[in-house]
């Protein structure tokens, strides 16, 4: 288990995802012309050119472009890792401008959950980034209708710390009321804020994580967000019935997202069992699991953090935010109920989670393997 100030010590990468035609070009030009970005080196993860509008451009050198305000902008057609190492490297021998963070631009076809992976799984990259947030640009005249084809486009909201509604002055009010609510249905906890013409400010989508790098504190409650899934869940018990399973071009039906919470101090072993076996067997179908754990022995919270079968190293963080002591697990799935959760969580741990959960069936008892440790 690492400590908050590994986490700390890596520079935050914001990955900034969407469907293709849905505005991430025009967002990301918005956000380089801000001042707050001069410290920011930029990866663009797409084939062909860079989609810069070429007024920011100071100078271009092979795949590397310089912004009159001091940004960093490279192209990657390969491997993100190789990218990722290069660009550390050139910042620590001077060959590049200093940069505090990373913006990753993902090619509009893309599943996020790589890319995260990249993050999480790579040593030396994990050394020296941290995944600060999701962002994915939805826009408002096409959107839904991109939802409805393209199930990666689900996927994309479904995982996402921040929503950005692109061409809503070319929609309806109908239209994006809509759309909003479809999208607070596949993912509660993601604000969505409105672009207009690709203006953003910085502070809206940067510095969304765990960490709080202006307070050097962690922001538990922002980065959770687990009240808005108690808001969800009570407005919305009706399990997508409104869907038309029968539809293939409904993919919303597919995602749930939900939060569970434990009341009591969870053994540790049986939580990492447990987290094993759901990831080992179910893995494809967590698009992303965020908490903060009471684990039976330690005195400060726990941190975890997961995408489909990998998890993050957890953390272990300074202090509980308040007095209260609860273990509340953040869930989006793909295909896997919640019941099913829940289930062998009490399986493993001898625990139902809080909030009229199931009961314990002390017929799971004993099915928690010996954990390996390498």
């Amino acid at each position: 288990m690492s400590d908050l100030s590994d986490t700390a010590a890596g520079l935050p990468v914001t990955l900034l995802t969407g469907f293709l035609g849905s505005g991430k070009t025009t967002v990301l030009n918005g956000l380089l012309r801000h001042p707050g970005m001069a410290r920011t080196a930029v990866i663009i993860n797409e084939f062909g050119e860079i989609g810069l509008d070429h007024q920011l451009v100071e100078s271009a050198k092979d795949e590397m472009v310089l912004l009159k305000s001091g940004c960093l902008c490279c192209t990657v057609k390969g491997d993100l890792i190789d990218a990722l190492r290069r660009l550390f490297l050139q910042r620590v021998r001077g060959e590049v401008p200093e940069f505090d963070r990373v913006v990753i631009e993902t090619t509009g076809l893309a599943d996020p959950a790589p890319i995260i992976h990249t993050l999480m799984a790579d040593p030396l990259v994990a050394a020296r980034y941290r995944l600060d947030g999701v962002i994915a640009t939805v826009d408002a005249v096409n959107g839904a209708a991109t939802l409805d084809e393209h199930e990666e486009a689900v996927k994309q909201a479904a995982v996402a710390d921040r929503l950005l509604l692109t061409k809503t002055d070319l929609a309806d009010a109908a239209t994006v009321d809509a759309l909003k609510a479809r999208l607070a249905a596949l993912n509660p906890a993601a604000p969505v804020i409105v672009v207009e013409q690709g203006a953003l400010d910085p502070a809206l989508v940067l510095d969304v994580g765990l960490y709080d790098a202006a307070t050097k504190s962690v922001d538990v409650a922002r980065w959770l967000k687990a009240e808005a899934y108690a808001e969800h869940d009570h407005g919305h018990h009706h399990d997508h019935d409104h869907h038309d399973h029968h539809d293939p071009n409904r993919h919303d039906a597919r995602i749930a997202a939900f939060c569970f919470t434990i009341d009591r101090p969870i053994d540790p072993f049986a939580f990492e069992s447990w987290l094993n076996v759901l990831t080992s067997f179910r893995g494809p179908n967590l698009l992303r699991i965020k908490g903060i754990v009471n684990l039976a022995g330690h005195e400060r919270p726990v941190a975890i953090h997961g995408v489909q079968h990998l998890f993050h190293p957890a953390v272990e963080l300074p202090a509980w935010p308040d007095e209260d002591r609860t273990s509340r697990i953040v869930f989006i799935t793909r295909d896997l109920d919640r019941a099913v959760i829940e289930e062998t969580f009490a399986a493993f741990t001898d625990q139902a989670p809080g909030h009229d959960g199931p009961s314990y069936d002390p017929r799971y008892a004993g099915l928690a393997p010996p954990l390996v440790r390498g």
